[in-house]
């Protein structure tokens, strides 16, 4: 979970060329109850990894760089 696109669309490029994905990660944004103002929305960049094989500490980090926070 991300503040803004822009740090939404960093992260997806950094996890693409760190981590070798079956598929690009997705931008999804995700409006705050009520609100229809692009500003108050989060931004989720989604990363398919059934199997469990990516690192979760070093997720967490990275979104921490971008003010964000994994979840």
């Amino acid at each position: 979970m991300l503040p803004d696109r822009d740090a939404a669309e960093e992260v997806a490029e950094l996890l693409t060329s760190r981590f070798a994905l079956s598929a690009e990660p997705r931008l999804v944004r995700d409006a705050l109850a009520g609100e229809d103002d692009a500003e108050d929305a989060q931004w989720l960049v989604v990363v398919e990894d059934p199997a469990g094989a990516l690192d979760t500490a070093e997720l967490d980090s990275l979104a921490e760089e971008f003010e964000g926070w994994l979840e």
